[in-house]
């Protein structure tokens, strides 16, 4: 392995100190692999009960009437999460556009969106209108109320409580931290939260972005009463060969008007022609299990590599895993590009390519991001990207394999290596 790793750049000094760490992970990654094989009898379970077929991979075109796939694999996703409908659909264009149909489907003027888990990932402010922006939820009369968390990253149960009013349509839950230093959620926490909501307020429609979410544990937020969950194809669930796509998972009212946003009231799942894709989603949809177990792995190694060395990670070392993103408190700006170069130049796309921060759509800041993917700006496959401010974290994801996850990590710490940003400490 040094040998062929020698090829790619990185050094006997770097190998060596990350096979000392991976010799202490085997208990961790024996428990990964027990969660996926569920969760692989899970998917197969749903694609067998609802007569998956080699006749739903055929495409459909112009108004998409009578797909069988499309509607099969809805079927599919309902029954492998747990809920009564689902809207799966290359139409939707990212795990943003997702969240921004489920949210205006299911809040009319006058009513209330509250965020119960503090700011919400920076491209939902301009949906939200946090950020004013033309055609967000703000413009359209929907007020916004926020609960930060508490300082040890907990609900604020109290404060909570009190922002609930009559006026309170729908509370959003984002599962995943964000560019944000706090712990993700576990599935059992937002179960908490969604009950403390619905016990205040028993109408309320609680909604969970649950990207990079999908299969890190053996429940859904759907399995503990969430009215919808949403991701994008281009994350866990697509396993890597969704080539577009997101999907919103619940209750049959609110899928319907979510389906009602995406095409036009009256029409909903009726139309939408899936062309040449949906053999990508069901492919993509069984493997997800496993290839979200590798970059849970990635994860857990990138983790222990960069706390080993001084610096914070959330989640630390030996934390249980809610996601797949690792946060990595980087400090200075030069580490944080050095870290996303060595990812870059681990990948099978672009890899000659030198990543630079830039002023990125949706984004109040210059924003580094390496992927190269076979899906563009695909996040379940290696990437990792962070804002350029303080305190220059970075948030690392993906690896379609464990073994590439591996290499992104040992390539990004070569980098800084190189580099004299760090220093490779004696275990």
């Amino acid at each position: 392995m040094e040998s062929i790793y020698g090829m790619l750049g990185i050094s006997p000094e770097v190998e060596a100190f990350g096979e000392k760490i991976l010799a202490g992970l085997q208990d961790r990654f024996t428990a990964i692999d027990a969660v996926a094989e569920y969760n692989q009898a899970k998917v197969i379970g749903a694609m067998q009960k609802n007569r998956v077929s080699a006749e739903c991979f055929a495409g459909s075109t112009g108004y998409g009437y009578n797909d069988q796939g499309r509607e099969v694999l809805e079927k599919v996703y309902a029954d492998c999460f747990h809920t009564e409908a689902a809207l799966v659909r290359p139409q939707i264009t990212c795990g943003t556009h997702a969240l921004a149909i489920a949210l205006s489907a299911n809040l009319l003027p006058g009513d209330e969106l509250l965020s119960p888990a503090g700011k919400p990932y920076d491209t939902l402010e301009e949906v939200i209108g946090i950020r004013k922006s033309p055609c967000s939820l703000a413009e359209y009369g929907v007020s916004y109320r926020q609960v930060d968390l508490l300082p040890d990253g907990g609900f604020d149960f109290e404060n909570i409580r009190k922002a609930i009013n009559e006026k309170t349509k729908l509370v959003t839950i984002q599962r995943s931290k964000g560019y944000q230093m706090r712990p993700t959620f576990s599935v059992s926490r937002i179960g908490e939260l969604i009950a403390f909501v619905k016990s205040i307020k028993p109408d309320v429609i609680c909604m969970v972005d649950n990207c990079y979410g999908e299969f890190v544990e053996k429940i859904e937020p759907s399995d503990v009463g969430a009215d919808m969950i949403v991701g994008s194809l281009i994350k866990n669930p697509g396993g890597g060969l969704a080539p577009v796509g997101g999907y919103i998972c619940g209750r049959q009212e609110c899928i319907d008007r979510c389906a009602y946003r995406l095409s036009a009231p009256g029409l909903g799942q009726e139309v939408g022609a899936s062309l040449d894709v949906m053999r990508s989603l069901y492919q993509g949809f069984f493997l997800s299990p496993t290839v979200s177990a590798g970059a849970l792995k990635g994860a857990i190694f990138a983790a222990n590599v960069y706390e080993k060395l001084g610096f914070a990670v959330i989640p630390n070392s030996t934390e249980s895993r809610h996601d797949i993103i690792q946060a990595v408190e980087l400090g200075t700006p030069e580490r944080l590009i050095a870290f996303c170069e060595g990812i870059q130049a681990a990948a099978p796309v672009d890899s000659y390519v030198r990543p630079e921060p830039y002023a990125m759509p949706g984004y109040n800041c210059d924003v580094i991001m390496a992927a190269g993917a076979f899906v563009q700006g695909s996040s379940i496959e290696l990437s990792a990207d962070g804002p350029l401010r303080p305190p220059y974290s970075v948030y690392f994801q993906g690896g379609l394999t464990w073994y590439h996850a591996k290499l992104g990590i040992l390539m990004s710490l070569q980098s800084m290596y190189e580099k004299g940003l760090v220093e490779l400490k004696e275990m």
